[in-house]
This record gives C-alpha cells, structure tokens and sequence, in this order.
C-alpha cells in the first residue's frame, strides 16, 4: 500500500471516529436548549397551589370560632378553592411559576385563576396567623412596638382594624400589611389580596380576618361585630412577628 493511500484510510478513520462521538453530545446539548415549559421564560414549571395543614384541632379555636365552622371552612370552602385554581393554572396554561408572579399579574389572570388564587392562598394565609387563646391582651416586642409606632397604642390599631372589618360590604377581608416598613390597615373585596397588582391595598400581609359570612354565620348569624371582637383571643401574635421580620 502506497504512502498517499495509506494516509487517506487514516484519516477517513479519524473522521468516522470524531463523527461518532460527537453525534450524542451535540444531540445532548441539543436536548438541554429547548425550554422545560412552553411559554416560561425561566423554564420552571407552573406554580401548583397546595393546602396546608390545620395547624390545630377544629376545636381549638372555641369558644370564638366553632368546631363545625372551622370543619366545613378548611374541608369544603378552602379545599375547593385550591381545586379550582389548579384546575384553571392548567385550563388557561398559566406559566407563572410562583405565588409572588402569579399575584402580581392578577389583573391579567381568568376570573376563575384569580378569585380561586385568591381564595386558595388567603385561607392558607388565615389559619396561619391564628391559635387557640393565649390569654394575651396585647402583642409585645417589635409588633408591639411597630403598631405603636404606627397607630399610636394597640387600643387604636383595634379600633381602625375592626372598622376595616365591618365596614367591608359583603365578603371580603380586613388586612394588616406592612408597606416600605409603615403598617398600615385595609380590606379587600371577595378573595382579592394586598400582593395582587388590582389591589388598592399593597403592602406584604401581616394579619388578616375573613368575613365572609361562610366564616362565621353558623355561631354569630348575622352578628359580624361579635365575630370581630372574639377574632382578638384567637391572634397567633408569634405568627404575625415572623412575618414582620
């Protein structure tokens, strides 16, 4: 075999050879580029609302809010709440990847994806920031000291927080927020809340109260001023503090 040959099988060898192992790898990185979810930007998948666990007995909360109440809120109300919004994340194919991003484009969301959201996450929100009766008058520390600063004693931050309450027409929620590190007081209608972008109340969520009548009409009926005044014995001020921060 003559010299020129010889050097044309070596390096038709060599060419098979790098063709070879060169195919999966460039298919690899191939498979790597396209995104995970069609129509997300950062390619995670779409967020998934999750009901969390009763932090207490049903009965925990009596006499201020009743076993059947707290049953028929958590088991029927709030469950079909988080059923609704998973069903419509995945009937409109929402991309947003979290609860912060799906919130601040509610005003771009489905009526069912947004008020559902809503519902979903300010029950989460509600059974977390109360616990069966403490005894404690008053909340001390940096929330005592934050509401102090803002309302000027916690006998006002009642009275304004009370007053959001009742005066909220039909169904809704009374909220303490934190806004750039003021506290301040508000309400929202229907399940709407302080972290969508249609809110006139902003702020990040500190203490919230429903009233809705499906909340406490079983016990109060139509007496929405009983409810918010027994929804003091019940405040988890602990909770409240670690959101504060």
């Amino acid at each position: 075999m003559n010299t020129s040959r010889r050097k044309f099988i070596e390096n038709s060898l060599r060419a098979t050879v790098v063709a070879t192992v060169s195919s999966p790898l460039i298919a690899k990185a191939t498979s790597f580029a396209a995104p995970a979810t069609a129509g997300a930007p950062n390619s995670l998948p779409p967020v998934q609302f999750a009901q969390v666990a009763l932090p207490y007995a049903y009965n925990a909360l009596e006499p201020n809010i009743d076993a059947t109440t707290m049953d028929i809120h958590y088991n029927k109300h709030h469950a079909t709440y988080i059923k609704n919004v998973n069903e419509a994340i995945a009937a409109d194919k929402i991309t947003f990847a979290t609860e912060k991003e799906f919130f601040a484009n509610a005003s771009k969301l489905s009526a069912k994806a947004k008020n559902n959201g809503g519902g979903a996450w300010n029950h989460n929100f509600f059974w977390q920031v109360m616990a069966p009766a403490s005894g404690v008058a008053a909340p001390t520390g940096k929330v005592g000291d934050a509401i102090n600063a803002s309302f000027s004693s916690f006998d006002k931050f009642k009275e304004q927080f009370t007053q959001a309450a009742m005066t909220r027409f039909g169904s809704g929620w009374a909220w303490l927020v934190s806004d750039n590190g003021k506290l301040k007081i508000g309400s929202t209608a229907n399940q709407d809340n302080p972290l969508m972008d249609s809110s006139e109340l902003k702020g990040t969520p500190l203490l919230a109260l429903d009233v809705w009548e499906h909340a406490y009409y079983l016990k109060y009926q139509n007496k929405r001023n009983e409810y918010v005044a027994n929804f003091w014995n019940v405040v988890n001020w602990n909770e409240v503090a670690k959101r504060l921060g």
